[in-house]
């Protein structure tokens, strides 16, 4: 079975499946990729305060992302 194979069944999980899932794999990396994965969030972090910066999102407050968030758990 290839990646993408997995990928695509892996999506048809509910989200608490998803997530263990998810939070699984990662835990399966290496310590080095750990750092990885930090500066690559970090970098998504900035990316997202530039966006919002240059107008291009709107911040949502947020009781109302927890909110959403919350809404999406079974």
């Amino acid at each position: 079975m290839s990646a993408k194979d997995v990928e695509s069944e892996a999506l048809r999980l509910p989200l608490k499946e998803r997530a263990r899932l998810a939070e699984h794999l990662l835990g399966s990396l290496e310590d080095g990729a750990e750092a990885d994965s930090e500066d690559l969030w970090l970098d998504e972090a900035e990316r997202r305060y530039q966006a919002y910066r240059e107008g291009k999102v709107e911040a949502t407050p947020a009781d109302e992302a927890l909110r959403r968030a919350r809404s999406e758990l079974p």
